[in-house]
């Protein structure tokens, strides 16, 4: 079968139809040329130029197959640019997983400034909970998670992105919607939801730990794992929560949010997670751009 280097010969020599012109744009002698156009007619088995002493001229043959060996040519070398730009990270393809309180704002700030850096690398998104994640780091099936708790595991790189303080999301006739400065110790008694108890979900025990050590007992009506729904009940007035504040993005007719003092310590954290044998070469610009806009929103982080 031919290869690339007889293509180049044919098409060279199709372009000039005089071999001594075509000779030296391929930097060769005319008799190495004219033996690779005869290997090529020979494994062919059709006769691609006609030659005299003063012409040369493509046969019908010889058209035809002009056309399909500058489609291979320009194929091998989209291939070739390909690979070159996968190998330092300007093409090829990332996936991200997130919990879906990273698409509230650092998410989307972080993917509009990498593809702005690296336009040629194509990022799909997947939501997942932070157990779906690990298994799909472990699955090679993501290449970078967003989670809320740190995975402490071997063979996985583990960094705290950011820590956001939490606000407090009350329904619209509530009177501590209204309240200016509202306090922790105003929760007392008040319905409340909290986050579901999990073991990839910290914000349950964070809360209740911080009613128990300030002796505030809320009366807890539901406990839900998703940040969204939580404030589908307290949008339809069913009680009060806690949140992270980049959740205060989250437009809900009947939903208020006030700032809340707490401890210094009582804060929402997000994650990165990769594999430490991760070789694509696009994944440090990612990694590079989330953390940027993660200093961006919280720069005291």
């Amino acid at each position: 079968m031919f290869d690339l280097a007889q293509l180049r010969c044919f098409t060279t020599l199709a372009a000039e139809l005089n071999f001594r012109r075509a000779a030296e744009r391929l930097n060769m002698t005319q008799p190495p040329l004219s033996r690779q156009i005869q290997l090529l007619e020979h494994q062919l088995g059709v006769t691609l130029f006609t030659r005299s002493t003063r012409s040369v001229a493509l046969t019908a043959a010889g058209r035809a197959f002009f056309v399909e060996a500058q489609a291979l040519l320009d194929q091998a070398h989209r291939a070739a640019q390909s690979a070159r730009l996968a190998a330092i990270g300007e093409s090829g393809a990332l996936t991200i997983s997130f919990v879906a309180s990273a698409v509230y704002d650092v998410l989307p700030r972080a993917i509009t400034a990498a593809k702005r850096e690296r336009p040629g690398v194509d990022i799909a998104l997947l939501e997942m909970s932070t157990f779906e994640q690990v298994q799909a780091l472990r699955a090679r099936r993501v290449d970078l998670a967003i989670v809320r708790a740190p995975l402490q595991q071997p063979g996985l790189v583990s960094e705290c992105l950011l820590r956001e303080p939490f606000v407090l999301a009350a329904p619209a006739a509530h009177p501590l919607a209204q309240h200016e400065r509202p306090t922790l110790e105003m929760l007392h008694g008040q319905p409340f939801i909290l986050y579901a108890h999990t073991a990839w979900q910290p914000f349950n025990e964070l809360h209740t730990g911080l009613f128990r050590a300030s002796g505030i007992q809320p009366e807890f009506v539901q406990a839900l794992g998703s940040t969204l729904t939580i404030l589908s009940l307290v949008n339809a007035g069913m009680g009060l929560a806690l949140v992270p504040r980049s959740a205060s993005a989250i437009r809900f007719e009947q939903v208020r949010f006030r700032e809340l003092p707490l401890p210094k310590g009582v804060c929402g954290e997000l994650h990165l997670v990769w594999r430490d044998d991760n070789d694509n070469p696009a994944l440090p610009s990612l990694i590079a751009a989330v953390r940027q806009a993660a200093r961006d929103i919280y720069p005291q982080n």
